[in-house]
């Protein structure tokens, strides 16, 4: 069975059993700044776990299915063997209270032993610890369907929360055997019982608060690849029809062939192909950073392969050829030159950094000079038995991004904050914009959250309802006024009692210190428009904001807001640009 059918039928066996088929999310989570990438299938449908009734009201169904782009990297040393890699696909069904663990599993097994004729080898289902008991149901559950393995599993079939909090809970695992034979988990089932105040780290550490949910959900995953895998008997993933031409086309091309070094370079750039197409761009920071990281990664295995420029061409194209039914923004030429022009410029200094390498040259100039992430570095070391000093390799770029004046410079409101100059300008027109909702749609408006990269700003807010054009172009207006007015931008540091005194603004549920920095903006007369917490920067005056001015040199207002929608129940979000 080829990748497409059973990707359909998986979508077709809950649509009929009353689930909403949804699209894929963006690989940029929307609703998860935490994380720079979506992990998994429940990443879009995180609030609906929290607020089940918006479920029913934006799906017409407690219940949604659908096939996620994922991303994850935390395995990259893995990527290579027969079931690890970068960019999967994952399968999933979700509940928001439509149905328990006994759906969720007669579904499961329905799918897997009757739509495909698989032959389950065992399942796995949590022992328990502290307050959490045992998944006896699920043991049970298993039982009564008539699988006769079923095992009981530690702290790896407790999953969740992704990014900072979230929903989690025990799961149950599947496992098939692929083609030699080999016990491989295909579907991951968790039930999510618990809101986790905390990280995955925190959790596992005992620092984070579990409270049980009011409303019972189901998340579901199931590697898609790994699925395709095992149902077609392959050995490896590689081996399936979503990689069998790449894989062909590389052993033709190369000149030293090396199977893992071949599934390294095609799975890196599949993934490139579909992280630039949700706009995840080459680059040194964030998402764009892990982006570049994966294209250099795979052009220096393709250069031990002795592959030629022109077949990265060709591995793209044929990437294409087999998603763009499925994913339409991959059939994009700008998505494929933006992945070639990252290609060509490492490229011209590859063959000289290596050359450097090999001659014991300092990690730091070959990433300053060569492009070199310290990552490729590390990994070129310990393939000669050779141990890199991070110790002292971080220390030196701590003083060169100083130095250089490029570099982050700290963590503000949920986004990466650095100095490049668009990123300040739009920090400073975000503290507008909060301004400008109170002033033009309601004075108790509060902020929820926010990031903000050099391309964009977004902010999360409480509000009652959806804004109209109108009201749109109202806060558009009331911004841009404030930009072409020249207003100063100070910074004070005063007490938190004192800020809240005077009415500083603050993201709504943070937390704060004793002493705490408040940015105000303010005329010539010490009229105040703005006061907010916040630890900067920020440009000296509103008019810096402006990109075109008139014949007399006063400032244009180019504030625009692309985008308002909402995120949970009660919580609306606006992305806006600097035009």
């Amino acid at each position: 069975m080829q990748s497409n059918e059973i990707r359909s039928r998986f979508l077709k066996f809950f649509e009929e059993r009353g689930h909403k088929i949804v699209p894929s999310s963006s690989l940029l989570p929307e609703n998860d700044p935490s994380v720079l990438f979506t992990t998994a299938g429940m990443q879009q449908f995180k609030p609906y776990y929290t607020a089940p009734q918006n479920a029913q009201k934006d799906f017409d169904s407690k219940n949604t299915t659908s096939s996620q782009k994922c991303v994850r990297t935390s395995d990259i040393d893995e990527v290579g063997d027969k079931t690890h890699l970068s960019f999967f696909e994952m399968l999933g069904n979700f509940s928001f209270g439509g149905y328990g663990k006994k759906e969720a599993i007669t579904f499961a097994y329905d799918f897997i032993t009757k739509e495909l004729g698989l032959t389950i080898s065992y399942v796995t289902y949590y022992e328990g610890a502290g307050f959490i008991p045992a998944d006896e149901k699920s043991k049970k559950i298993w039982e009564e369907i008539g699988v006769k393995d079923v095992r009981k599993d530690g702290s790896d079939v407790f999953w969740g929360p992704t990014g900072d909090s979230g929903p989690c809970g025990p799961t149950t695992e599947i496992y098939c055997k692929n083609a030699s034979g080999e016990d491989v988990e295909i579907w991951n089932i968790v039930f999510n019982e618990y809101f986790c105040d905390g990280s995955r780290e925190k959790f596992d550490k005992g620092e984070a608060n579990l409270t049980k949910l009011e409303t019972f959900g189901v998340d579901t995953g199931m590697g898609f690849e790994r699925l395709l895998m095992t149902e077609n008997k392959k050995d490896s993933i590689y081996e399936t029809d979503l990689f069998e031409q790449v894989m062909s086309l590389i052993k033709e091309k190369a000149k030293n062939y090396n199977e893992k070094s071949a599934r390294v370079v095609a799975d890196h750039l599949r993934s490139a192909l579909f992280m630039v197409s949700d706009n995840s761009i080459p680059g040194n920071k964030g998402s764009g950073y892990i982006t570049r990281r994966l294209i250099r990664r795979a052009v220096v295995k393709a250069s031990g392969l002795g592959l030629s420029d022109d077949v990265f061409g060709g591995i793209l194209d044929k990437f294409v050829e087999k998603y763009k039914d499925i994913y339409p923004k991959v059939n994009n030429d700008i998505v494929r030159q933006e992945i070639k022009k990252e290609i060509s410029k490492f490229k011209e200094s590859l063959e000289q950094g290596i050359k450097e390498f090999n001659k014991d040259t300092d990690p730091f100039i070959l990433a300053t000079t060569y492009g070199f992430p310290i990552e490729l570095t590390e990994e070129l070391a310990n393939e000669k038995g050779l141990k890199i000093n991070r110790e002292d390799f971080d220390k030196k770029m701590v003083e060169h991004q100083k130095l250089s004046k490029t570099a982050s410079v700290g963590m503000f409101k949920g986004g990466l904050l650095n100095d490049n100059e668009k990123t300040i300008k739009l920090h400073t027109a975000h503290h507008l914009l909060l301004a400008g909702l109170q002033a033009t749609i309601n004075q108790n408006i509060k902020q929820k959250g926010s990031n903000i990269n050099e391309e964009r700003l977004r902010i999360d807010f409480l509000c009652d309802h959806k804004l109209t054009d109108e009201e749109k172009k109202k806060i558009e207006d009331w911004v841009n006024d404030k930009i072409k007015a020249k207003l100063n931008v100070v910074h004070k540091e005063m007490s938190l009692v004192d800020a809240q005194k005077i009415g500083a603004q603050m993201e709504f549920g943070a937390k704060y210190k004793d002493n705490v920095s408040v940015y105000f903006i303010e005329d010539d007369k010490g009229n105040q428009i703005s006061k907010e917490f916040c630890a900067g920067p920020h440009v000296k005056n509103t008019s810096e904001l402006a990109s075109v001015f008139d014949p007399d040199g006063n400032p244009k207002g180019n504030f625009k807001i692309i985008k308002e929608e909402a995120v949970a129940s009660g919580v609306r979000r606006i992305k806006a640009v600097l035009l």
